[in-house]
């Protein structure tokens, strides 16, 4: 993640394999979390897609509170449509949608990606992915909206449900699980290639579920 172009030469000198940007659709939450309004956030995007371009490093993009924010409530569609436009038009291949306070439910994801895709010029469904907090139990059944009714085929997950947001309060589940998103895809018949093991996954979620000790 790449908030300035001051982040994007410290993330260049690794030579990373892509970078990512990151704004939201709520006001208040993008002074919250990176400290300027949205359309600052977007000015600044311009350099770090130019300079990225030049160096031959995509940029994904990710739009904050898509689907409710723990400040402003409820958060427009259109809010939503309007950020991914203008990042997509900035250059970043591909938009990550996140219900980051994990507040969604199937009818506002079909909400939101029916108004996203039915606009003229907003990215096209390919460049769309979903990512999805689990805070309120209705992660899997987002991403079965977005699959199933939209086409969507980008989903954002994490080994073990691991990460998350603390503006969604202490103790909230975070991300949904890798493992359950490849099981729900599998059992529901999509027949959609993931290119990954199930039961290794769930094995390398048992490792994770232990506490991590870094030696110095």
């Amino acid at each position: 993640l790449v908030p300035n172009t001051q982040g994007l030469m410290n993330a260049l000198e690794v030579k990373p394999d892509e970078v990512a940007v990151f704004t939201a659709a709520s006001e208040i939450f993008a002074q919250k979390n990176i400290n300027c309004s949205i359309d600052e956030s977007l000015r600044r995007f311009t350099e770090v897609l130019r300079i990225s371009k030049a160096k031959g490093v995509p940029v994904r993009g990710y739009i904050s509170c898509v689907l409710g924010c723990p400040y402003e409530g409820s958060v427009s569609p259109d809010a939503v449509a309007r950020v991914a436009e203008l990042l997509w038009n900035q250059g970043c291949y591909e938009i990550s949608l996140g219900d980051t306070i994990g507040k969604g439910t199937p009818e506002s994801m079909n909400r939101l990606l029916t108004v996203l895709l039915s606009r003229g010029g907003a990215c096209p469904r390919e460049a769309i992915a979903v990512h999805c907090h689990d805070t309120g139990g209705n992660a899997l059944a987002n991403i079965d909206v977005a699959l199933d009714s939209h086409g969507v085929r980008v989903i954002d997950s994490a080994i073990g449900g691991l990460g998350g947001c603390p503006y969604a309060g202490p103790g909230a589940p975070g991300n949904v699980a890798t493992e359950a998103v490849v099981r729900y895809v599998r059992d529901k018949g999509y027949g959609l290639p993931t290119g990954l093991n199930l039961e290794q996954l769930i094995t390398v979620s048992f490792a994770f579920d232990r506490p991590v000790f870094l030696v110095p």
